[in-house]
């Protein structure tokens, strides 16, 4: 699966490359109809808490413990299935995870997208 899974912003035109294109945030993006998101899913029950994204605001002097908090959400038990899901989908090909947060290299999709290439789809750790 090695680097299948990137991230892009959902506001950028959906290209070929996309592959399956998969929404990460908890809330629906501001002014994208679905038509437009040109989504195969809406992967809420990978997105931050609701308490880990109002502590982080996306401000990004707090990305690195940001990250530390979102990664710890993942591997709760309560993100199993989705993780998986989103697992079984890049060991069959690319997979865009998407976001609306302005500065996508500093949002939750760039986190999972990097956790997940990173891990190699291995379970546990």
């Amino acid at each position: 699966m090695a680097d299948n899974v990137q991230y892009r912003r959902i506001y950028e035109e959906p290209s070929p490359q996309d592959g399956k294109r998969i929404l990460v945030d908890r809330l629906w993006p501001r002014g994208v109809s679905k038509e437009r998101a040109d989504l195969d899913d809406w992967a809420k029950d990978v997105a931050p808490s609701t308490d880990l994204r109002h502590w982080y605001h996306h401000d990004p002097k707090l990305f690195d413990g940001f990250r530390r908090r979102y990664v710890a959400e993942l591997q709760d038990p309560d993100h199993e299935d989705a993780v998986r899901e989103l697992r079984d989908l890049a060991a069959r090909g690319r997979v865009t995870l998407l976001t609306a947060t302005r500065d996508a290299s500093h949002s939750e999709a760039a986190v999972l997208a990097q956790w997940l290439n990173d891990r190699d789809g291995a379970a546990g750790g």
